[in-house]
């Protein structure tokens, strides 16, 4: 797998990290969700991202871990559903630090984000500077910030955070030559979610409720049908076309990942089929702004 440097920060991430909030849910046993784990890990693997929103997933990567941490690049995201604490508060980052601390077994974490911190919240500071202080603490690494748009801007021009987490696939460019370029100039990691657009094109009629409704809207007025080539044009386009360190990839399915290592090895794609989705995205944009 391929490594890549986390911008000026002093650790490398694999070019696919994987994305574990599939394993996150009561559903999936305790032997699947470590079966997935490890063949992650066992294919080159090593960064490893869920969110205190993940159900189960802190916990299971947590009994996934031992022997492994100082192979593995650990990102998680806080600011929100502690029992007896506000949302978005100075004290419920701390306590959402802790709380992913204890479950995932470690006593430090590489990466932490604010989940999606609305724009107010960000600009009180409060959320910042309780990160900021678990960094000076040893508790993290890098402070991050995942989201969009303008809380998105702010953050990167805040010049206090480390990396950001935002979305990149084929139809959602945006931030490609905006915010991850400012983001790359500043030094700082770059994680793209969403990658493959939660495969919109596995629908036939739009869907609802799979976070996947505008993006199915969005491939329908750019006019593109790649068929059964859709998922690997769409990961091998975030992958190395997004202005990205890694692109996270979210499955419960063994199988699966190991389908999504072998597009990615296909390497980037070709200059015409960039020009193509790159174009055909400007001439449809109609605000098509990064989704949460």
């Amino acid at each position: 797998m391929q490594q890549n440097k986390f911008g000026d920060n002093s650790m490398s991430v694999s070019l696919m990290g994987f994305g574990a909030g599939h394993i996150g849910g009561g559903e999936m046993s305790e032997s699947e969700a470590l079966e997935v784990l490890n063949t992650a890990f066992d294919n080159g693997i090593n960064l490893f991202d869920t969110a205190r929103g993940y159900g189960l997933s802190e916990e299971r990567i947590g009994k996934f871990l031992p022997g492994k941490r100082d192979k593995i690049i650990l990102s998680t995201k806080v600011g929100y559903s502690i029992d007896g604490y506000t949302d978005w508060t100075y004290d419920i980052i701390r306590a959402g630090v802790e709380h992913a601390l204890r479950l995932m077994n470690t006593d430090y974490l590489d990466i932490v984000h604010l989940h999606s911190c609305p724009l107010d919240v960000l600009q009180r500071r409060e959320v910042i500077d309780a990160l900021l202080e678990m960094k000076k603490e040893g508790k993290l690494r890098v402070a991050a910030y995942s989201g969009e748009n303008e809380e998105l801007d702010f953050a990167i021009n805040a010049n206090c955070f480390g990396a950001i987490q935002t979305s990149v696939n084929v139809f959602d460019q945006r931030g490609i030559d905006t915010f991850c370029a400012a983001a790359k100039e500043k030094g700082m990691g770059i994680i793209a979610k969403r990658p493959m657009a939660n495969f919109a094109w596995s629908y036939e009629a739009q869907p609802f409720g799979d976070y996947a409704e505008d993006y199915w809207l969005r491939m329908k007025d750019m006019e593109l049908d790649f068929g059964e080539r859709w998922g690997e044009v769409a990961l091998r386009f975030a992958a190395y076309h997004g202005n990205a360190d890694s692109i996270i990839i979210g499955t419960g399915n063994a199988g699966h990942l190991k389908n999504n290592i072998a597009m990615l090895e296909k390497g980037p794609l070709s200059p015409d089929e960039v020009a193509l989705l790159k174009e055909i995205f400007k001439r449809h944009d109609n605000n098509w702004v990064g989704l949460i």
